[in-house]
Order: C-alpha cells, then sequence, then structure tokens
C-alpha cells in the first residue's frame, strides 16, 4: 500500500479540483456519493451490511402493538438510551433500527474516550461512560465490550495551549482525574516513536482508551434485552402519528414502520440522520452531514501500548490500534454531504486526499516514523454536526412526548453513556439529574433551528474550530448578525463589540476607537470564498485569545468604575420579555414562581423557577399589572391576571418552553406572550441615575414616590415606557422598557441628559464584573437546574413560609430537613490573577469543588470566584463548616490562597441599591 509520505506527495503534485472550489459557500457538497467497498478496521460488520438487502426480509422480531417508549435508531446512543431506560425500571421499551445495529455512523467510529473536556459536566458524562463500557456492562453481562485503558496524551505546541491542559488537569482534580503535565523529555519517555522538539509540555491521563463500537453496542442490546426491552432491527420508521388534545398541545401518538405501528406515548430520536425523522413529526433537527476521515496505518514497530495522541495544534489524533495507528482529524473545508440518502448503511466515501492532507503533515510531523509506514485502508463516512458542536437531546418543544438523543458531532460513543442515563431519567422522571441545558435543544431560538444558513455556517465554524483552544471570551463569526435590537446602529457607530446570544447581538464592551461591526462569514477563506482584510472584529476577538488579563481589561475597568463611580447605561434590549395573562394567571404564577409575586400591581419581584426537584430553571424579574381592556404596546387586554416576566435573552427560549410546558401540565387557562422582539430595555445605573432620569421621566423618582422593586407607566421625552427600580448591578438605578419605535429617541434623551453626570455607554463584560462584585447570581454558571435557591443562597426568593404549594417546594424542604450537602461560596484572592471558571477549591488541603464563575471586581480591586463546596466526609454543609475553613485556589496548577465570603464582599448591606452613598 502507499505510505503516507507518497499520498502527501500524490496530493500535491496532482491536486483534484474539488466539485465545491468556485462555487461559493452555498454549495460546498461533494459530487461523490458513498462507496460500497472498503478496506476497514471492521471488515466483518462491514461484510454483513453488504450484499442481498436485509431490511426486504422484513424485522428481525414481531413488532409490539404497544409500547411505553420507542427509540429509533440502533447507534451509540440508541443504545446506551434504551439499556438505562430498562436499567430505570422503564417497561416496554423498544428500539428501532432501520437496517443493523450501529449501520448509520457508530460502526465507523475511531470509539476514543477522553476523560477531561472544559465543560463540568462533560467530565461527569464521559466518566458514566467509562464506567459503564470499562465495567459494568460486563459485570452484568459477563460479555467484553473491548474496553482498551491505554491512556490519552494532549499535545501542547504554544503555551496557551499548555495553560488550556493545566486548567483541565485543576478541573480533573476536583473530579479525582488523574492526570499529569508532562515536559517534553518526560513525554519522549513515555512513548518514544514521538518528535517532541517542538513542545511545550503534554497532559497525560492514564486512563484514557478505546471502545469498540460493535462490541459496545451489542453488549448493551443484550444488557437492555435481559431487562425486558426489545430490540427490532430490519424496521424502517417511516412515519411519527401525533394527535392535539384539548388544551390545543400536540403529542405523539405512535410510530408507523414498514411493517406496522406501535401505539406510544413517547419516541427518542437518536437516528443518525435526525432531520428526515423530525420532519415526520413536525420538529426541526438543526443539524448538517459532512465527511469525517481517518486513514489506518500498517504496522509500526515500537506503537504497541502507547497512549492515544491528540494533537490540538495540528488538528490531527492518533489512535492506537492494535500494531497500528488510526490517523484523522478536523480540517477547515469538510466536505457537506447535502442529499442524505435514507437508504444509507455501512457505506463510505472515496477520501479526498487534498482535504486529508493537512491531517497526514501534522501527523508525520508529530510522528515521523509514519513517513515510511504504508496505509492499510481509508474510512470517509458521514457523521452529523451541529452549529455549535454539541448534541440536541431534550423534548422538543414542538411535540410533547417527542424527544431528541442526536447530533453527536463524531462524538456518541464517548459521551453516550452519559448521555443516555440523562435522557433516560428525562423521559422517565421529567427532566435530567445533571444540568444538561448545553445539550437541551431549547438553547437554540425557535427562529434559528430551521434557519439554513446560520445553521450550515455555525456548524462549518464549531467544526473548523472543535481542536481551537476554548478561551472563556471567545465569540463566533459564523451565523452572525440574526436578531438586532433597535439600539443596534446606534451602538455599533460608538464603537459598541458585540456578543452574540441565542441570535442577538448584545453590547459586550466599547471600544474607544470605532466602529466594530461583524462582517458576512468568510469561512475563513475556505471553498473559494475571500477571507475578510483589515477586519477591526476579528483583531480584536483575537485580543481575547488568551488566559491572561485583555488588552483592553482597563476599557472594562473604566466601565465598572463609571458605574460605581456616576453612571452607565446598558442596552439589554435582548432580554426575554413575556406576559401570562388570564383567569388561571395567578394561579399559575403561584405554581411557577418560588417567590410570592401575587403583590399588588405595580410591584416587581426577583424570582426563581424551580423543577420538581428543586434545582432552579431561572430566575427573573415577575412584575405585577393591572387588568386592562385595551391593548398597547406595553401591554395586552386580558381578564383576570396579568405579569409581565423579564429574563435574561441567552435563557428566553428555555424559560418560554419550561413555562409553556409546566401551563400545559397544570391544563392552566391562560396565555403566554412573547413580546422580546417588540420591546426595547436600557437600564440606567449608577449614583447619578435618578438625577439623569428625573430630567427624562415625568416622574417623581425619590424614595417614597418610587420605591424600589416597583413599577410604572411613565413619559420618557414624550415616549410611553414602562419604569422599573431595579438593580443587576447593586446601585441605584432604574429599567426602562421601551416600544421598539421608541427605543432611539428615548435613548438618546438619556444620553443627553447624562453628559453632565458622567454618563458613559456600558456593555456585558462590565455587567459580569460588578454582578459578581455585587453577589448576584447568572444562571447557568452559578445557579443551573441541578442547583437549588437554598444551595445558592437565594433562600429569600422562596416561600416556604407561607402555606401556598408551588413547583419544586417539597423537594426544598426535604433539602432543608436533611442538610445542605453543598454550598455555593465567595472568594476573593489578594493575587491579582485572571480566573474564568474550572479551578480547584481547596479546603485544609483536601479539594472541595471547583469555581462555577469568576471575574475581576474592579471597586474592590481582587479576582472574584464562586463555586460549590461539599464536605468530602459527605456530612452537611453549614455555614461554621464554611467559615473555619482554610481555602486556595488553583489556577493552572499553582493555588492561590483565598478568602471565603458568607456575603456579599461589595456593600453586604445593600446601601447603595437603596440609594444611600
Amino acid at each position: 500500500m502507499a505510505s503516507l509520505s507518497r499520498a502527501l506527495r500524490v496530493a500535491a503534485a496532482h491536486p483534484r479540483q474539488s466539485p465545491t472550489r468556485g462555487m461559493g459557500p452555498c454549495n460546498l457538497s461533494s459530487a461523490a456519493g458513498p462507496t460500497a467497498e472498503k478496506s476497514v478496521p471492521y471488515q466483518r460488520t462491514l461484510k454483513e451490511g453488504q450484499g442481498t438487502s436485509v431490511v426486504a426480509q422484513g424485522p428481525s422480531r414481531p413488532l409490539p402493538s404497544t409500547a411505553n417508549v420507542v427509540v429509533i435508531g440502533g447507534g451509540s446512543l440508541g443504545c446506551q438510551t434504551l439499556y438505562h431506560l430498562a436499567k430505570l425500571g422503564m417497561s416496554g421499551a423498544v428500539l428501532l433500527e432501520r437496517e443493523r445495529l450501529t449501520s448509520g455512523t457508530t460502526w465507523h467510529t475511531a470509539g476514543l474516550l477522553w476523560q477531561l473536556r472544559p465543560s463540568d459536566v462533560e467530565v461527569e458524562l464521559l466518566a458514566h461512560t467509562r464506567r459503564v463500557v470499562s465495567r459494568e456492562l460486563e459485570e452484568e453481562t459477563g460479555l467484553h465490550t473491548g474496553w482498551i485503558q491505554n491512556g490519552g496524551l494532549f499535545i501542547a505546541s504554544n503555551r496557551q495551549r499548555l495553560d488550556e491542559y493545566k486548567r483541565l488537569m485543576s478541573l480533573g482534580k476536583a473530579y479525582g482525574v488523574e492526570s499529569h503535565v508532562l515536559s517534553p523529555a518526560e513525554t519522549k519517555t513515555l512513548y518514544p516513536l514521538m518528535n517532541v522538539d517542538d513542545l511545550y509540555g503534554t497532559l497525560y491521563v492514564p486512563h484514557d482508551g478505546t471502545m469498540d463500537p460493535a462490541g459496545t453496542c451489542t453488549t448493551l442490546a443484550r444488557a437492555a434485552s435481559a431487562r425486558g426491552a426489545q430490540v427490532i432491527e430490519n424496521c424502517p420508521v417511516t412515519g411519527i402519528r401525533v394527535w392535539t388534545d384539548d388544551f390545543g398541545v400536540r403529542r405523539v401518538a405512535g410510530v408507523e414502520t414498514q411493517h406496522g405501528s406501535i401505539q406510544t406515548p413517547c419516541v427518542v430520536n437518536c437516528a443518525v440522520w435526525a432531520s428526515a425523522v423530525g420532519r415526520m413529526a413536525g420538529v426541526k433537527v438543526p443539524l448538517v452531514a459532512m465527511h469525517h476521515a481517518y486513514v489506518v496505518t500498517e504496522r509500526i514497530e515500537g506503537i504497541q501500548n502507547m497512549p492515544n495522541v491528540r494533537d490540538h495544534d495540528a488538528s490531527v489524533y492518533l489512535r492506537l490500534q492494535g500494531d497500528a495507528l488510526s490517523v484523522g482529524g478536523y480540517e477547515a473545508n469538510p466536505i457537506f454531504w447535502e442529499e442524505v440518502s435514507d437508504k444509507f448503511a455501512f457505506g463510505l466515501f472515496d477520501l479526498d486526499w487534498e482535504v486529508f492532507t493537512q491531517h497526514i503533515e501534522g501527523a508525520i510531523n508529530r510522528v515521523p516514523v509514519l513517513e515510511k509506514t504504508g496505509i492499510k485502508s481509508t474510512v470517509c463516512g458521514p457523521e452529523s454536526f451541529t452549529p455549535d458542536h454539541k448534541p440536541l437531546m431534550g423534548e422538543a418543544p414542538e411535540l410533547r412526548g417527542f424527544f431528541l438523543g442526536c447530533g453527536f458531532n463524531s462524538a456518541g460513543m464517548m459521551l453516550g453513556g452519559g448521555c443516555g442515563q440523562e435522557l433516560a431519567h428525562w423521559i422517565i422522571h421529567g427532566r435530567p439529574e445533571k444540568d444538561m441545558h448545553g445539550y437541551d435543544i431549547r438553547r437554540f431560538h425557535h427562529s434559528l433551528t430551521d434557519h439554513p444558513r446560520w445553521i450550515r455556517e455555525r456548524s462549518h465554524e464549531s467544526y473548523a474550530k472543535n481542536y481551537s483552544v476554548v478561551f472563556p471570551h471567545d465569540e463566533p463569526l459564523a451565523g452572525r448578525n440574526m436578531r438586532r435590537d433597535p439600539l443596534h446602529e446606534e451602538l455599533l457607530g460608538q464603537g459598541c463589540v458585540f456578543q452574540e446570544r441565542h441570535g442577538w447581538e448584545r453590547p459586550g464592551w466599547f471600544h474607544p476607537r470605532g466602529p466594530a461591526p461583524v462582517l458576512e462569514y468568510d469561512y475563513y477563506g475556505a471553498y473559494g470564498s475571500r477571507a475578510h482584510e483589515d477586519y477591526a472584529y476579528r483583531r480584536l476577538l483575537a485580543d481575547e485569545y488568551t488566559f491572561a488579563f485583555p488588552p483592553h481589561h482597563d476599557t472594562i475597568k473604566k466601565e465598572c468604575l463609571a458605574c460605581r463611580g456616576a453612571a452607565a447605561v446598558f442596552d439589554m434590549s435582548y432580554f426575554g420579555k413575556f406576559y401570562l395573562v388570564g383567569l388561571d394567571a395567578r394561579k399559575a404564577a403561584d405554581w411557577l414562581f418560588s417567590a410570592d409575586v401575587s403583590r399588588p400591581p405595580g410591584s416587581t419581584v426577583y424570582t426563581c423557577m424551580l423543577n420538581h426537584r428543586g434545582g432552579t430553571e431561572s430566575d427573573l424579574t415577575v412584575s405585577r399589572l393591572a387588568p386592562s381592556h385595551q391593548a398597547s404596546p406595553l401591554a395586552p387586554a386580558f381578564e383576570g391576571d396579568g405579569y409581565y416576566l423579564a429574563m435574561g435573552g441567552a435563557v428566553a427560549q428555555h424559560n418560554w418552553s419550561h413555562i409553556t410546558t409546566v401551563l400545559q401540565d397544570q391544563k392552566s387557562q391562560c396565555q403566554l406572550i412573547d413580546s422580546s422582539e417588540d420591546l426595547g430595555m436600557i437600564s440606567i445605573q449608577g449614583p447619578a441615575s435618578r438625577a439623569i432620569l428625573q430630567e427624562v421621566l415625568d416622574a417623581d423618582l425619590s424614595n417614597e414616590a418610587f420605591p424600589f422593586s416597583t413599577h410604572k407607566l411613565l413619559r420618557a421625552a414624550g415616549h410611553l415606557v414602562r419604569a422599573m427600580r431595579l438593580s443587576f448591578v447593586g446601585e441605584l438605578g432604574w429599567e426602562l422598557h421601551i416600544p421598539k419605535a421608541s427605543c432611539v429617541p428615548v435613548y438618546r434623551a438619556v444620553m443627553a441628559a447624562g453628559a453632565k453626570h458622567g454618563l458613559i455607554n456600558a456593555g456585558y463584560r462590565a455587567i459580569d464584573s460588578l454582578s459578581i462584585e455585587k453577589g448576584y447570581r447568572h444562571w447557568h454558571a452559578d445557579l443551573r437546574p441541578d442547583d437549588s435557591p437554598l444551595e445558592a443562597g437565594l433562600a429569600f426568593t422562596c416561600k416556604l413560609k407561607s402555606p401556598v404549594p408551588f413547583l419544586g417546594r417539597e423537594a426544598l424542604e426535604q433539602q432543608r430537613a436533611a442538610g445542605l450537602r453543598r454550598r455555593l461560596v465567595c472568594f476573593t484572592m489578594e493575587d491579582k490573577v485572571p480566573m474564568f471558571g474550572l479551578e480547584a477549591i481547596w479546603r485544609n488541603g483536601q479539594v472541595v469543588g471547583h469555581v462555577r464563575r469568576a471575574d475581576f471586581g474592579f471597586a474592590i480591586d481582587k479576582t472574584i470566584a464562586y463555586g460549590y463546596i461539599h464536605d468530602p466526609s459527605g456530612g452537611p454543609v453549614s455555614l461554621d463548616f464554611v467559615k473555619s475553613g482554610d481555602y486556595a485556589l488553583e489556577r493552572m496548577g499553582v493555588t492561590y490562597g483565598a478568602q471565603a465570603h458568607l456575603k456579599s464582599p461589595f456593600d453586604p448591606n445593600n446601601k447603595r441599591v437603596k440609594g444611600i452613598y
């Protein structure tokens, strides 16, 4: 066979004109279809899929007439989900596979498992997969899954990459994952065939390994069957039956196949081409198909027992395969597969050597012996990829009982065990045990999930950047400017550097040297696209590619200190803004919200929404409205009770779905109206805010006339607005909720009035700093669906002293009675080093947790971090336990002394919010 070096020379000397070249970014597919024959490592599996179609022979067993759950797709996720459903006691679970188990993409996957990722949730998911595959399945069935523990080695060719690995090492200590940062010399000793001349160091994880796809899925299927589940192969699904209940809610009724139907209230879409199954049910599934390839070498002397390697900077991985290596990676110009065949099974594409060349170069540089090593086989198969390179999971908002477990971006084997368990728990108990918001399909706004350009652009960028360093403040360049608020152009002209959240462009910080617009996506120059030159936004974004303080650290400091010393205006138009109105609105609000929101009209309450386990699904403000028979831009007409809800825009879709689900389950007679696009919102915060707004608003803003946590309809420069006296940064301040058409004139009036008071624009980077300094929580950072308000220090948001029932109350009462097993704690450090989250928390020489969120507090001039701590002995975490510890935070392997605080380190008595300066 040809060697890797010969393949490299041929590709360079005879470049094949790609069918996508010169056609622009709208036509990126390969003209080649999947080939039927390939020499691959899984020869037996492939050969069994050839020849006469087994589908024509009919299903492998008779279909039941009914089932409690039907899982569609027999790959890693389908098999893991079925196994965990059966293990959790779900009877009547059925898996339908169109062809044979693993026939989609699972059969040709590399099967790597790396334990450390820059996400605490993913570390937990990976740990569960490893337990299932390496131990539990074999103990349960007596069958070996093919697990091989040969270790994993991450390669760092620059200092920033090594810093990223040191962050992973620190996070691993909080989860008991053994890892070691090695010098180049130590790496050479561990892996003698490796070139280490260009290395800064490596991260070695001894207990990483590989899984056999066929062996794992077969064992999962047998274990599930032994618990009463059914696996039916050769049974293509042709339709999803849906019914509409008396309240207009669409629900799953059954599954249609070529060989009959199954009545069921629950379907789990684990199909490899899940978009097609979604269309059967009227559900949008945002993913694309791309070619993904690796080659398998001939025998390499001395490679036996070596760890698997990820050279992120070369975008290549090297998987040990007996006495050979599999070589693959992620390129900047992946080939899209436009016309996915619904008959595709056990097939491969011809490898495009021109596209694959970069991986060969990186592999030969890292392991030079590969230059003279032959190629035994090529594996180029399709994989499904999502806009953020994370899976799609959870119940679809369009159809109750229709769950997603798909779009795993070639990581389905290693995430399958953890995600299968969480998905099973989701189905049986109504929500997962862990925080799965980052995977929940509800993380995408409904306007994006069927937007072809956005899905394609973001999926491409996520694929191309899969091996990039994960910096805390990175932003996408793809799929931008999808949702812009009324002040966008106004702020752009004033130097606003935007962030993207949920499709919205929101202010990040303000650049003092002019506009930095986000331009149309250029695919980084791939597919014949011309890369943007002199791109101001990209240059500023490149400044964020650091684990130190960025060059604009002092600019953010200026915004923060202006808010503390004078006033700052924040454009928060991207916030979610809903109305909950109707005859049952008060009853629904009592059940939905943890705080007592049934107060007189004109009141505003900060509250949480919980799940039945007492976890926090959201924090938001709820304002009571007076009934009105005449609609206006600031309130709908309604009878009964009404509430105005405002929450962070990045989680608005999640909030909408959660509220809708609860209303449906409670059969509440009320309306939820989304006015997020119809209203803008600016917030003026700081000691001078009252003086500024007194010139703009036609009302008395004194404490007596306009108390904290109240709202009024007022005129601002002649325009009707809803003014709320609230603060999210710990200062005297007001929010102005403004009809879209009035946003620019009201904003300009505020800026004009504030000119003599030192008012400046500020963005969300300032909000992050100011809010952590004051101790205000950020949902999905230090407050998540698996964190209770009691653990997070938000007991004041829960009406536990009243007899009114609310969702999650029983769980909170049980938790309070048993004692809190963990508690969110604030830490400050004297050392001025940047922290971003994931740092290990040490107490008296033991790791007791990790940092969830960290930032620099400019008013107190210290780094601030929040994280949950537990007692290693397993006992409750009392306030005395918190106070009695000696703490340190570990950043990239270095520990720094830290002080724990039970109250906010800034203005702990809340005087400034009351206007007392």
